[in-house]
């Protein structure tokens, strides 16, 4: 099966995909539906990240990547309502200048619970 993921420099040897980070775990997103994913692409934007392209992959080849780097993967169903938090780490694994910063250097952890809670707040506030 085809899905979408966001990534940044695609096709470039600083080639980097978006995670989501809740708590000490980080989640690739594969989206079913290309618009939803552009969509997250510009919500992303609109919060001054780095805009990503989306690039249609085969959903096993993105879940066979997760196992080898580390990642979960989170699986978002067509329609499913998907927004960014609200905020960012603090320090990205990859750099737009094509530098790596470790996975252990600080980041900013979200508390998985008000991460949902936000969350679910926005998916109902977006039904109004």
């Amino acid at each position: 099966m085809r899905i979408y993921v966001l990534l940044y420099n695609s096709g470039t040897a600083n080639e980097g995909i978006h995670t989501l980070q809740i708590g000490d775990r980080d989640f690739v997103l594969m989206f079913e539906s290309e618009d939803d994913a552009t969509r997250y692409a510009l919500l992303l934007e609109a919060q001054d990240f780095p805009t990503p392209s989306v690039e249609g992959i085969e959903q096993d080849e993105v879940e066979e990547f997760c196992v080898s780097a580390g990642y979960e993967s989170k699986f978002i169903n067509e329609g499913m309502l998907e927004i960014p938090p609200e905020r960012n780490v603090e320090q990205t694994d990859w750099n737009e200048d094509g530098t790596y910063s470790s996975p252990e250097s600080e980041s900013s952890e979200i508390d998985m619970s008000a991460f949902e809670l936000e969350r679910i707040r926005r998916q109902l506030e977006g039904l109004l």
